[in-house]
């Protein structure tokens, strides 16, 4: 996907770990290191594990996952170390709908993610790190094997690092079975250690009890690879881009009815209608009707928040939430109640199973957005899937119960009259779906 748009907005994108996505073989170690590649982690290797943490505190990167969490401060959670092991684990189980930017960055810019999986090891004190990958990703997963690959055969990872030789750093890559949940930190660590991906009781984190009940940071792909430039370029750098609680620089994932959906890198504060300008704006002769601001897990937002600033304080300001800037596009053409049944169908279907109000609450919602779908919905319905899914936000044993009523709310909040026409008439009478089609035929816009 093509990020080279800067003749039509100068100024505006940050291209930093997608810099290089044009080069040619970008995801090679030759082609990282001739723009720089691996110098923040010579750098890291003169400096004092806790310096690094402190410097990464200081550039106020925050976790690029979902939550936003500052990412320093996580690392820095970690007990004092008592002999035993501690863990980096990665989380590149890229699943939330709409999201795409992890698949993409680590499979034309794998280095940067194992540079920045070296770094974050040394900074904590551990010499073995996970990578779990969604493994339906395959050729992602065989792109990140050659560079680990790479990286050990030439002296970057494994034995003897180090001034004095003596740090070690062993870099495994992980293929998960393929589970939503596991995108949930703790279910991660569930699977990864051979058992069935479902969220853990917290407390304790896995700061305290990880992986294997030690020590272990969790952090997205996007956070790591984040790392090398701040070592190589220094805090004023990062900070220098985003707003002030949000700094730095971020992948935004653009798609649906535009002209040109692509993943666009650009400072934290950028506008929902600047990204639109920059994929080349709504798809001809229609306009905007909704959007989500990070994925089918976030209220929606609709026309009158384009020039909200995307970073974490304003968007919360705004009734919606961030997280993975998954930005998906809808245009009058679309039903949300097509829209929100499709994201209720996955939810379902994805639920682990563990709690109850998930469990049970994601069915229900399935069975009455069906209905309303279906135009025999009862008059009730509406006010019903309001009542359960008030009874799993906030109730569940992990996000994903929030994730699932989250668009259901959001959707009647603002389009309550479609769902109640849902009593007399079929989404696809009032909203032909083939209307809302964005190609006309197979490969053809």
């Amino acid at each position: 996907m093509s990020t080279d748009v800067s003749a039509t907005a100068p100024g505006r994108l940050t291209p930093v770990l997608t810099d290089n996505w044009d080069a040619d073989r970008s995801w090679t170690l030759e082609s990282y290191r001739s723009t720089g590649g691996y110098e923040g982690w010579r750098k890291a290797l003169t400096m004092d594990p806790a310096d690094i943490v402190t410097l990464v505190k200081e550039s106020g990167l925050r976790g690029r996952g979902g939550a936003g969490f500052p990412t320093g401060l996580k690392w820095s959670f970690l007990p004092k170390p008592d002999g035993g092991p501690r863990y980096l684990v990665v989380n590149a189980d890229e699943s939330e709908p709409g999201t795409c930017k992890d698949v993409p960055l680590m499979l034309a810019n794998p280095h940067s993610l194992i540079e920045g999986v070296a770094i974050t090891s040394y900074a904590i004190g551990s010499v073995k790190a996970f990578i779990y990958l969604r493994g339906e990703t395959v050729h992602v997963y065989r792109r990140l094997l050659a560079a680990v690959r790479e990286a050990r055969e030439a002296g970057l990872i494994g034995t003897g690092l180090g001034p004095d030789g003596t740090y070690e750093l062993d870099v495994v890559v992980h293929a998960g079975a393929g589970a939503y949940i596991c995108g949930e930190e703790t279910a991660l660590l569930d699977s990864l250690e051979g058992r069935r991906g479902q969220p853990r009781l917290k407390p304790p984190f896995p700061a305290v009890a990880g992986l294997y009940a030690r020590p272990t940071v969790v952090n997205n792909v996007e956070s790591i690879a984040s790392v090398p430039g701040i070592l190589r370029h220094g805090t004023e750098w990062f900070t220098a881009m985003g707003t002030e609680k949000s700094t730095g620089h971020g992948i935004f994932s653009v798609s649906g009815h535009v002209r040109n959906p692509g993943q666009f890198e650009a400072p934290f504060g950028i506008t929902m209608r600047e990204l639109i300008e920059l994929a080349g704006g709504m798809r001809k002769g229609h306009r905007l009707k909704f959007w989500t601001p990070g994925g089918s897990s976030t209220p929606i937002l609709t026309e009158a928040d384009l020039d909200v600033p995307l970073d974490y304080e304003s968007v919360g300001a705004a009734g919606s939430m961030l997280a993975t800037r998954a930005l998906m596009v809808f245009d009058e053409t679309t039903s949300v109640v097509r829209v929100i049944a499709r994201w209720t169908d996955f939810y379902q279907h994805e639920s682990c199973g563990k709690c109850t109000p998930c469990r049970e609450g994601t069915y229900w919602m399935k069975q009455v957005m069906h209905r309303i779908e279906s135009g025999t919905a009862l008059p009730s319905d509406v006010d019903l899937l309001l009542d359960v899914s008030a009874n799993i936000a906030g109730r569940s044993f992990c996000a994903l119960g929030d994730a699932s009523a989250v668009p259901i709310q959001s959707g009647i909040q603002h389009f309550r009259a479609e769902f109640e026409a849902g009593t007399h008439t079929p989404a696809w009478e009032l909203f032909p779906y083939e209307a809302s089609t964005v190609f006309d035929e197979a490969g053809v816009r």
